[in-house]
């Protein structure tokens, strides 16, 4: 039995919401079982009573607004506790087809990938303005980069994931999860791949960015951040190099002059290359030490990833999967009978 759950992180959609939820899939090819999860972000509207009444299986409620990566990281430990094989994450603003679930979806069921991307077609997408493909095609190309992997697409959230992938990934930005997953994912080596997917117009402004300035700023934090996680040896040791090389031109300038017998005139050259120099050394110690930290956090993750193996022999044995409350409420959200989606 293959079991997938969407997921839908939400803030104040209850007004669009319904639609969203009619034109999600009711079947598909290799699947036995599809389920519905929204994660309702800290709304002010009636997005969670929108979800109950419309029959979804499983609500996650944050009390207060939290951001889409930690609404992206609650559902999917949602997800898997509800024994989810598969875990597909889109958008509640409408703005991916819901058939296209089917096609995400099949690497992912055929075995042949851990994680299925979206592919926007962001060059040629006609939803999307100049500036907009412009900046998405430059952040993908570094995210490519950075991750090793051949996405051309890398801040879609139209996504299916493995359960094994979705175990091993561990988001730690605050902002969005979609290069922190991707550079996670590409250098824990799991198999990537992206399908073209079909889009549809923005109905509203975007709700995690105020202005294209502020995304780009909190994106490029996002993406040096985990790319440091799984490289700070070579982070700190390359910024390391490049101060200590500063710092041996004065110090080769002082000895120039030093040489023709004028040293006492430039002696100010050799401080400012020995304090360069010193500033090198502490930088590559610094990378020392984050790579020690980086190798412990594999360790940590290790443990973590067969706890979660563990736990989901524990809930086999059990003959299901333990029930979660609905997220500080302490009220279970799961057997709501989902009347409107049986149609």
């Amino acid at each position: 039995m293959t079991k997938l759950i969407i997921q839908i992180p939400c803030l104040n959609e209850a007004a669009g919401l319904p639609d969203t939820l009619a034109k999600l899939p009711r079947s598909i090819p290799g699947i036995d079982t599809i389920e519905y999860c929204v994660i309702d972000d800290g709304s002010t509207d009636d997005t969670s009573g929108v979800a109950r009444r419309w029959g979804v299986h499983h609500i996650v409620r944050h009390r207060r607004n939290r951001g889409l990566a930690e609404a992206f990281r609650s559902g999917l430990e949602r997800c898997l506790a509800e024994g989810a094989d598969i875990i597909v994450n889109t958008d509640a603003d409408g703005q991916y087809e819901g058939a296209d679930i089917a096609k995400i979806v099949a690497p992912v069921v055929a075995g042949e990938a851990d994680i299925c991307i979206g592919d926007r077609s962001v060059a040629r997408n006609q939803h999307f303005g100049p500036g907009k493909r412009l900046l998405q095609r430059l952040g993908s190309y570094v995210v490519r980069t950075l991750s090793a992997t051949d996405i051309t697409d890398a801040v879609s959230g139209f996504r299916a994931i493995s359960r094994e992938a979705a175990q091993r990934i561990n988001i730690t930005t605050e902002f969005s999860y979609t290069t922190d997953m991707l550079i996670q994912a590409g250098r824990k080596r799991l198999a990537i791949t992206s399908v073209p997917v079909r889009t549809h117009a923005a109905t509203r402004p975007s709700r995690l960015f105020k202005s294209i300035p502020r995304f780009i700023q909190q994106t490029g934090v996002t993406i040096l951040r985990a790319y440091t996680t799984f490289n700070a040896l070579r982070v700190f040791v390359g910024l390391g190099a490049v101060a200590t090389l500063i710092g041996l031109v004065p110090i080769g300038r002082f000895l120039w002059f030093a040489l023709n017998g004028d040293g006492d005139g430039h002696i100010q050259s050799l401080v400012l290359g020995g304090a360069l120099l010193t500033v090198g050394v502490l930088v590559v110690t610094l990378g020392i030490l984050a790579d020690l930290i980086a190798t412990n956090r594999k360790l940590l993750e290790a443990a973590l990833l067969k706890l979660r193996k563990l736990e989901d022999k524990l809930d086999r044995g059990e003959g299901q999967a333990q029930k979660m409350p609905d997220d500080e409420t302490g009220r279970p959200t799961s057997d709501v009978v989902p009347q409107r989606l049986a149609g």
